[in-house]
């Protein structure tokens, strides 16, 4: 009888702990990294390859699905996958950052298992460590929404995945030493279009019928613009929030940055451009693709459209024009707008501050004056085994300071959990920012020129602003997010400018919820890499 009970609550304790994930499907997928030749801009170069693929292949996933993504690494390099966008709730152990995953050392392998809970939209994959994001590596992440879920669209007859970004035909190693050398990177060579340069990629459609395009800005340096000759842009989504279905003639879309149109094929039967060219460059890069309307025996022709180029105001009156669709469905069946994200009041303010300074007589970057350094163990694990010495909670201010000294530090901020907070960014600097957050989407509730007081709340959008994971700042201005902190663990806040990531530009949240419960936070994985200081501990026994 004891046996009996025994049994009893070991099984309902089973169906609590795994009943969310274990009603939700599993997909189960088996990657190879290698390196191999590419040649995107018609020059040979070593490329990242996954599974053989540039771009790397598609992942679809439906809310709640579990992905089980067994990677091995064949370069003769630490590897690691990160996932822009997958919120990972609960379970910073699989976001794929250096501060919270050991990489995947060369000839050996790494199962990621993860949940797009209670996510929709666009997204993609990229490598994070030792700049291999300048090598390829990267793919398209579809989120689909459950079939019970209304979506404010009929369905389309396609999808198709953009990602688009600039290139450079050095490779990723040599862009390396350029930047731990202390120098900048040159101008990118191009720009690529899924993989290919121009008129290399084709988008095939039937005349009269309606397809979305999912464009994600996957490059190094460089905000785009997209658009397709003759067809208007009707954006839907962006970074899993469904929008009032606006319409353009051309889209601004920046670094790390995602969103979706549909685009109706109801022009004359021909082909036409598909374009993406850079934004904010003296020097304009363009690239086309083909948009090929099914028997269309006629190829492109005319000029190639085009588009705003150093122009900041009309990307800015863009970038407001964006709004959230408050009646529709989001990952779940109430609509997006019974979330009143403005009639909370934030309990702080914090300030961010981006800096270009020099270090040692090396060009660095910096927030509220710190250049992040990479600890020797993943910030993560030192948290968890309680390791001292990795990093210590308040080494980055929530305010920029004054005057223009910069310093080295492992920067970790402290946060807890459930905290609604205020995060301005504010950009001094003559260049176009982007900042993501992982683990989180945000409301970009305003931006305007000059520098952000208190006062610069009256002209908020506190009721249909856009939920995303990664916002710009134009130059010499400020763009504020609200954010709930309900998502706990180790998260990182960088810079999309891969160069300004990688000599410091970023930084690590820590939202801490002091109950230690799973409910809150999920345990350590039994499969977790452990490296550093935390080489020869243990995960846990079950």
């Amino acid at each position: 009888m004891e046996d009996s009970k025994l049994l009893l609550c070991c099984f309902i304790a089973c169906i609590l702990f795994l009943g969310v994930d274990g009603e939700n499907p599993y997909r189960y997928v088996t990657w190879n990294v290698t390196y191999g030749d590419i040649y995107p801009l018609g020059v040979k170069q070593q490329g990242i390859l996954i599974n053989g693929q540039f771009p790397g292949p598609q992942i679809d996933a439906v809310t709640n699905d579990n992905l089980i993504i067994n990677v091995y690494n064949y370069l003769n390099e630490p590897f690691l996958i990160s996932w822009n966008g997958v919120q990972q709730r609960r379970n910073s152990w699989q976001d794929g950052v250096f501060g919270t995953n050991c990489p995947i050392r060369p000839g050996k392998n790494f199962t990621y298992v993860l949940q797009v809970k209670d996510q929709i939209g666009s997204f993609f994959y990229f490598p994070s460590l030792l700049f291999h994001k300048a090598a390829g590596g990267y793919g398209g992440i579809r989120i689909w929404s459950r079939p019970k879920i209304p979506v404010p669209f009929p369905t389309p007859a396609g999808d198709f995945t953009v990602l688009a970004g600039d290139w450079y035909n050095r490779n990723h190693y040599v862009l390396r030493r350029l930047l731990d050398s202390g120098h900048n990177l040159p101008f990118p060579d191009g720009l690529l279009i899924n993989g290919r340069g121009w008129n290399g990629y084709t988008f095939t459609v039937d005349p009269g019928r309606t397809y979305r395009f999912r464009v994600s800005n996957v490059g190094v340096t460089t905000s785009i613009n997209f658009r397709i000759q003759g067809h208007n842009l009707k954006l839907i989504e962006v970074e899993g929030s469904h929008t009032l279905q606006n319409t353009y003639a051309s889209f601004d879309v920046h670094l790390g940055q995602s969103c979706s149109f549909l685009v109706t094929a109801d022009q004359v039967l021909q082909d036409y451009y598909v374009v993406v060219s850079s934004r904010f460059t003296r020097r304009v890069l363009t690239t086309t693709a083909i948009l090929h309307y099914s028997n269309s025996k006629k190829g492109v022709s005319g000029p190639v459209p085009a588009a705003p180029t150093i122009q900041i105001a009309p990307s800015v009156l863009q970038a407001r024009s964006i709004r959230w669709n408050l009646t529709a469905s989001g990952p779940r069946p109430n609509p997006q707008g019974s979330y009143h994200y403005g009639l909370i009041t934030p309990s702080h303010t914090i300030m961010l501050a981006n800096s270009a300074p020099y270090i040692n007589g090396k060009q660095r970057y910096a927030v509220n004056g710190v250049s992040y350094v990479p600890a020797d163990t993943p910030l993560k694990l030192a948290d968890y085994f309680k390791i001292p010495g990795v990093f210590n909670l308040g080494s980055i201010p929530t305010w920029p300071p004054s005057g223009n000294n910069a310093y080295f530090q492992t920067s970790v901020m402290e946060a807890n959990f459930r905290e609604y907070v205020e995060i301005v960014f504010q950009n001094w600097e003559d260049t176009v920012q982007s900042w993501h957050i992982s683990g989180y989407s945000f409301f970009v509730v305003g931006m305007d020129g000059g520098q952000w007081t208190p006062t610069s709340r009256a002209s908020y959008n506190l009721r249909d602003t856009v939920a995303r994971c990664t916002t710009q700042v134009y130059p010499r201005s400020w763009t504020a997010i609200y954010m709930a902190l309900d998502n706990v663990g180790m998260w990182n806040i960088r810079s999309e400018n891969w160069a300004r990531q990688y000599l410091g530009q970023q930084f690590y949240l820590r939202v801490y919820s002091p109950a230690n419960s799973w409910r809150d936070e999920l345990p350590i994985p039994k499969n977790a890499l452990l490296c550093g200081r935390a080489r020869g501990r243990h995960t846990r026994p079950l």
